[in-house]
């Protein structure tokens, strides 16, 4: 049964910090590239970061660049997104998905972040 399980999330005031986990079972996870994806209220869901499987080649969201770091642990099946000097526009509830061509997505449940005073 493949499932990706979030957490970390929570409220933060900003410019704080917060690292979201993402934990896979179910599935070859060093086969797949990992990406963070988030939607806020009201809004399209869009990527937020992304990192091939071995771990290279990270890439972000203008609007994340410099505040966020996406890394993975295929020794732990776990794929990270720290987040610093956080905003109240990165409110939105972060998903973990999973993908590899000619296989697919998988999705984890998404965990909330929330940033206010």
């Amino acid at each position: 049964q493949v499932q990706l399980v979030e957490s970390g999330g929570g409220l933060v005031q900003p410019g704080g910090s917060l690292r979201l986990s993402c934990t896979a079972s179910g599935f070859i996870f060093s086969w797949y590239a990992m990406r963070w994806f988030r939607q806020a209220p009201g809004k399209e869901r869009e990527l937020v970061a992304r990192i091939t499987s071995d771990g290279g080649s990270p890439d972000y969201a203008d609007s994340v660049k410099g505040r966020f770091t996406i890394s993975r642990d295929n020794a732990k099946n776990t794929v990270y997104l720290q987040m610093n000097n956080l905003k109240s526009e990165d409110t939105a509830v972060y998903y973990c998905n999973a993908w590899r061509a000619t296989i697919g997505s998988h999705w984890g449940q998404g965990t909330q972040v929330t940033v206010s005073s």
